[in-house]
């Protein structure tokens, strides 16, 4: 190649180099702004997601039931209740004297004295109330089972808060409130022959302390005196 040939290639080139330059400049660079997907966690097998449902379904029964108070068991309106036990002949409704807590007392006061002067008998159905005349005979109403019991008021108290009547161990276990301490009770005092009380005549006489026996007095034997100190 001659020299004016070569000076003739080489504009060319460089014209050339140029513009593959200005070709690699205009190609915009590759995105870096696009988040690329993650891969997808495999979920374990046999997996599925909590349903939102009631812990005690529509019309299934508690899973537990805790004794409440039912006041429907006592009214204190003459007009709310029907005769107690259905019995022909029933007198029908019986006024509330009281309404409260009932508590129990046993062994530890057996045959100590009460109030009246009477020996206290845990297995007699008596109980101690703070205004009731002594001799008074009281139809005991549970509240929380309907059981009824009937008891003799022979003693004062009870004298803590929230409680109305304290019953012997007898009556208690009647009552089947032994294991529970305080249970609510509906009082009614009888004050008739014809009332009744736990689906029976109220006999208030089997309720009576026992008569003590009065000694006979003893007579002594007339001393003989000697003849001879005769005068």
């Amino acid at each position: 190649m001659t020299l004016r040939g070569r000076r003739v290639l080489r504009p060319a080139l460089l014209a050339a180099a140029g513009a593959v330059l200005l070709a690699a400049c205009a190609v915009p660079p590759p995105p870096h702004d696009v988040a690329t997907p993650a891969p997808e966690t495999p979920t374990a097998p046999g997996l599925r997601p909590l349903t939102r449902e009631l812990a005690v379904p529509a019309g299934a029964s508690p899973r537990s039931a805790v004794p409440s108070v039912r006041y429907d068991l006592a009214s204190s309106g003459m007009d709310e209740l029907t005769p107690d036990d259905g019995i022909p002949g029933d007198d029908g409704p019986r006024a509330i004297f009281q309404r409260g807590g009932a508590s129990w007392y046993g062994m530890a006061f057996h045959m100590r004295k009460t109030a009246n002067g009477e020996r206290f008998d845990m297995s007699a159905f008596t109980a101690a109330h703070r205004t009731l005349p002594f001799g008074t005979v009281v139809c005991v109403r549970s509240l929380v089972n309907g059981r009824e019991v009937l008891v003799r008021v022979n003693d004062r108290g009870p004298f803590g808060p929230g409680r109305i009547i304290d019953l012997s161990r007898a009556a208690a276990d009647a009552l089947g409130m032994v294991s529970m301490g305080i249970k609510q009770v509906a009082l009614h005092v009888i004050e008739g022959p014809d009332m009744r009380c736990n689906g029976e005549t109220a006999d208030v006489t089997a309720l009576q302390p026992p008569s003590e026996a009065t000694p006979a007095p003893v007579k002594r034997a007339a001393r003989s005196v000697p003849a001879r100190q005769r005068r």
